[in-house]
């Protein structure tokens, strides 16, 4: 169980956003396009230690990734490429955001172990191997078992509720650890829970596919 089963609901809240987007014209890409933009400036911004503006941009590009699907239903242009860069857009957006605080040098062990620098730049670098992995093993599963039927422009596959730590998981922690002054709290536990809701998707594949 993961906050991603409240997604339809947050969609749902922010048509008339798409609908502002589809007025204008801006198409599905465009919108994702956008999403990146902001997540570079968060990672610019929070590379400053600039972490309260850094979150409200991650902010933004967390909305414009909600919004893009829906726009791209209304204006009739779905597509394989959309579907394909949208998930492309999120992980830069997710990598770009916790490099910059591990540029920033608040993704502090250190502040519990003085451990240096070095270990600071490591629980960045285990923050996005986990965003990553825990994300990649979704496609993996897509292209060797075979899921294809979708929902809302979205695969349907059995681990969209398998893994207690998604996407959405780790742009709130980083969000709120920026307003509330701890990023250095939020990255650490971005490190630890990705990981560990990666291999808890890897337990259920091995019980479900074996």
């Amino acid at each position: 169980m993961n906050i991603t089963t409240l997604r339809p609901y947050a969609i749902e809240r922010l048509e008339p956003l798409a609908g502002v987007f589809v007025r204008f014209g801006v198409t599905p890409n465009q919108i994702s396009l956008l999403s990146l933009f902001f997540g570079i400036l968060c990672a610019f911004l929070f590379s400053l230690q600039e972490f309260l503006a850094g979150s409200i941009m991650l902010f933004i590009a967390g909305i414009l990734d909600l919004v893009d699907g829906t726009v791209a239903r209304k204006m009739d242009r779905e597509s394989e490429f959309g579907a394909v860069f949208d998930w492309i857009v999120d992980k830069y957006v997710d990598s770009f955001a916790l490099l910059g605080i591990g540029i920033s040098g608040m993704a502090s062990i250190s502040l519990i172990l003085p451990l240096g620098a070095t270990a600071d730049a490591g629980v960045a670098a285990i923050a996005i191997i986990g965003s990553m992995m825990n994300t990649f093993i979704k496609p993996v599963v897509y292209a060797e078992v075979g899921y294809s039927d979708r929902i809302q422009g979205k695969i349907d596959d059995p681990l969209e509720g398998v893994g207690f730590f998604g996407r959405p998981e780790t742009l709130v922690v980083l969000v709120l650890g920026g307003v509330a002054g701890l990023m250095w709290i939020a990255v650490l536990v971005v490190a630890l829970c990705t990981n560990l809701s990666a291999i808890q998707r890897i337990i259920y594949l091995y019980r479900q596919l074996s």
